[in-house]
Parts: structure tokens; C-alpha cells; sequence
């Protein structure tokens, strides 16, 4: 994976550097080394993380998954265990499959739904119904899991769409949008668990969730889930979905609220005495590495945060006022600095809302308030790759970007209120484009100071 060269045509120099940093982070969660380094077998031994399993008592091992780093997770997971595999299902986002030996890789669409997705979740479910007690499953799960794995209980796959797409304009948080996708499904919230019972089940995450919640990573689908029908009703309250949700949906929910349908498996199920998660990678894991780069190049450094949310324009404020401390005051570094932020903001569309996602529109955000500073540049990274619908990964901006814009006949303020960050950023040189990564740990969000 390369950054686009169009991102170098100003301030070479300095955006060599910063994109240096860029890629140290990346480069720290690629998913085959991430899992590589967690699995091993020795000796008839099969260790993932610090747990160990003696292949001996297998009769088959059946690896299952989804996500965007789904292809490499899966290729580290054949080079461990080799003949060993039984095969196996699992699902990448389109574009991001690569060649496989034993395990079966489906592309289906993200961050909507499709029947491609929906389908390989059915075969993938009845998979796991078949395994029996002396069989292995081993789950591969990263970020994008939730639109990927997807099996509707209740619900048509329109309604799922629909349900999807007002879930991802309101404004809601990655949580509460799983906490309602986990009750119109048959394999979110610890029900592939519940469908691979009684076989020994282990997880292997690379985590895309602020803080790494293991029920809320791809919708968590083999471990306990904290959230029930009330919570997934509290969700629709809160944003007001009760007009934009289909029938079908609210009707489910309704029905699980007053005890109708049995809820998702909580803390203490027994099913879950037999299962194991590891996490092999995160986003304080690439900022780690971003920082550590930085340093290496001369710049004093810090990771402010790992849990980052909110709306991208308001937290463009903060990375913004961040830099203003430390050009007026010298804290909480001296220049040249490098501080580093890692989470997930959030964009609330309105009724037209045009091309962009949330790291541009963060970035274009930022520019405004840079506009006419010198030796200031913020950055903002989908570490996947994909920032919202676009092909764009994010952008960098300095202050100069606004300038740039007026030259070209660019309004930053009507494309801000459009949600249109990715032509103007486009057009002054300041859209990150690297194509999938193949990895995905949340977002980053850059403060250089020169």
C-alpha cells in the first residue's frame, strides 16, 4: 500500500515526513503479522495468544470470519496450521480478496448490505451448527464485520438496508448502531456462539471499536452481549428513527421488548465456557508506532488519546486548538511536534448530503481554522482505507488548503454544510488515497507543528 503521489505536489519535504508517519502506523497492524504473532504451533501445540490447544483432540479445524482484513488474517491463519484445516468461510469487503489455499473468501458489499453477504452468512451459520464437540472453530473478525456477516432474523434484506442506511445518516454511534443490528440478526450478539456450541471456539480480533468492546467488534458475534430489546429501543428514541425505521423493524423490536423474543446470550451463558478471545491489533497499537516514527524523524511526540469520538467537525476544533497551544505556549510539547489522536468520529447527514466521509470532512473542517497559519498541517486517516463511500482514506490539510480552494473557485463553508469534503480536497491536492490497506483499526488524526 502506497499513499498517492498527488498528496506530494505541496510542501514535498514535510509531507514526505508525514506520510512516513502515516504509513509506520499502518505498517504496526497489518493483519497477517498482528495474527502471526499471536498464533504459533509447537509441538503438536496450537497456541493463540496465551492459551494453548493440543491439535490431537480436533477432528476437524473450521476457520469462519469477516471483515476487512479478512484476506490476510485468513492466508496467516492457513501458513500456521496448514494441512491441519478443514477449510472454511470467510467474508471481505469487495476488492479485498486475495489468493487462499484451504479458506473460502466471499466479497460482499459494505458498509449496505447485500444478498452476496447474506447468503455466505446463512452458509457460514449452518457451518458452525455442524460442528460438534471435538472440532475447533476458529473466528476471524476486523472492522466492516457487522455489514458483512449478516444473517436477518425477522426482516427482509430491503429492511436491513433500509434500517442500515438510517442507522448511518442520524448520527449514531458504531455502538448503538450494532446494539440494533445485533437484534435483527441470527449471528450477531453471540449467536455464532450459540450455533458453534458445543465445539471449543477462538476468536481472533483486530479491533476497529473505540476502547475494543469485544460485543460491540463486527456486532460481536461470539462473545456475550451487554445490550438487550430496551437498549435497542432507547437507540430509536434517541435519534428519532420511529418514522425512518421500516415496519418490519420496529415491529421485532417492539416484540422483543415485551418478552416476546428471546434476547441475545448475556454474561454467564454456559456456551461461552468453551470460547476464547484475543485481540491482535488496535488503534493505540498504530498510534504507538506513528509516534515512535515521529520521533524517530526528530519531532518531540505524545498520544494524546486512543478514544476519540464525536462529530469530525467539532473534534477538527480540538486537533486545531491543540496546535494553537503549542505555537503560543510550548505545551503540552515544544515544537516541532507531532501529536497523535486515535478513534471515530461521526457525521450527521442531512436530507442531500454529498461526497465525503468522516475523516475529509474532519480535515476540510480543520483547514478553515488553519487558514493562514504557517507551519501547522492536520491530518485525518481511515487506517482501512475507505472513508465513507469514497475511495479517498481521509485528508491533509494546512494553512494554506483554504487558499489553495478560493483559487480554484472552492467554498470550504457550502461544501462543509453539504457534506461535500471529498471534491474540494481533491481539487487542492489534500485527499489521502492509498486504496484498501487491508487492515483497520479505527482512525487517526495527526497535529504536526513545525
Amino acid at each position: 500500500m502506497t499513499f498517492d503521489p498527488l498528496i506530494l505536489l505541496r510542501n514535498t519535504e514535510a509531507r514526505h515526513r508525514y506520510l512516513d508517519i502515516m504509513q509506520a502506523a499502518l505498517d504496526a497492524v497489518d493483519p497477517y503479522r498482528a495474527v502471526r504473532e499471536q498464533m504459533r504451533v509447537e509441538a503438536g501445540t496450537l497456541w493463540v495468544g496465551d492459551r494453548s490447544y493440543r491439535l490431537a483432540r480436533f477432528r476437524r479445524i473450521l476457520v469462519v470470519g469477516a471483515g476487512k482484513a479478512g484476506a490476510p488474517m485468513a492466508r496467516a491463519v492457513e501458513d500456521v496450521l496448514g494441512d491441519a484445516l478443514a477449510g472454511g468461510l470467510v467474508i471481505v469487503k469487495s476488492g479485498h480478496a486475495a489468493p487462499t489455499v484451504r479458506i473460502e473468501l466471499v466479497e460482499a458489499s459494505h458498509p449496505i448490505p447485500d444478498q452476496v453477504g447474506v447468503a455466505a452468512g446463512q452458509r457460514m451459520l449452518a457451518q458452525v451448527e455442524a460442528a460438534g464437540a471435538d472440532d475447533l472453530v476458529l473466528t476471524l473478525l476486523s472492522g466492516g464485520g457487522s455489514a458483512l456477516l449478516e444473517a436477518p432474523a425477522g426482516i427482509t434484506l430491503a429492511e436491513l438496508q433500509a434500517m442500515t442506511d438510517a442507522l448511518l445518516a442520524c448520527g449514531a454511534t458504531i455502538n448503538e448502531i450494532n446494539c440494533l443490528r445485533k437484534h435483527v440478526s441470527r449471528v450477531k450478539g453471540g449467536q455464532l456462539a450459540r450455533a458453534a456450541s458445543p465445539a471449543t471456539l477462538v476468536t481472533l480480533v483486530l479491533s476497529d471499536v473505540v476502547g475494543s468492546p469485544l460485543d460491540v467488534i463486527a456486532s460481536g458475534p461470539t462473545v456475550p452481549d451487554s445490550t438487550t430489546w430496551a437498549d435497542a429501543w432507547a437507540v430509536v428514541e434517541r435519534y428519532k428513527l420511529q418514522e425512518r425505521l421500516p415496519v418490519a423493524v420496529l415491529a421485532r423490536l417492539t416484540a422483543g421488548r415485551q418478552g416476546q423474543l428471546p434476547d441475545t446470550p448475556k454474561p454467564g451463558d454456559p456456551l461461552f465456557v468453551g470460547a476464547h478471545t484475543c485481540v491482535v491489533g488496535d488503534n493505540r497499537v498504530a498510534a504507538l508506532a506513528a509516534c515512535r516514527r515521529a520521533e524517530a524523524l526528530g519531532y518531540r511526540t505524545l498520544l494524546l488519546t486512543s478514544f476519540v469520538e464525536g462529530e469530525a467537525a467539532e473534534v477538527a476544533k480540538v486537533a486545531v486548538a491543540v496546535a494553537r497551544e503549542v505555537r503560543a505556549s510550548g505545551h503540552p510539547l515544544a515544537a516541532p511536534a507531532c501529536l497523535v489522536l486515535g478513534g471515530e468520529t461521526t457525521v450527521t447527514l442531512g436530507d442531500a448530503p454529498g461526497r465525503g466521509g468522516r475523516n475529509q470532512e474532519l480535515a476540510l473542517a480543520a483547514s478553515r481554522l488553519l487558514d493562514g497559519m504557517a507551519g501547522v498541517t492536520v491530518a485525518s486517516l481511515a487506517t482501512d482505507g475507505s472513508d465513507g463511500p469514497t475511495d479517498s482514506a481521509g485528508g491533509l490539510v494546512d494553512g494554506e488548503t483554504i487558499m489553495r480552494g478560493r483559487a480554484g473557485g472552492l467554498d470550504a463553508d457550502a461544501a462543509l454544510r453539504r457534506h461535500d469534503a471529498y471534491p474540494s480536497l481533491r481539487a487542492t491536492g489534500d485527499l489521502l488515497l492509498t486504496g484498501p490497506t487491508q487492515t483497520n483499526v479505527n482512525d487517526l488524526i495527526f497535529v504536526w507543528v513545525e
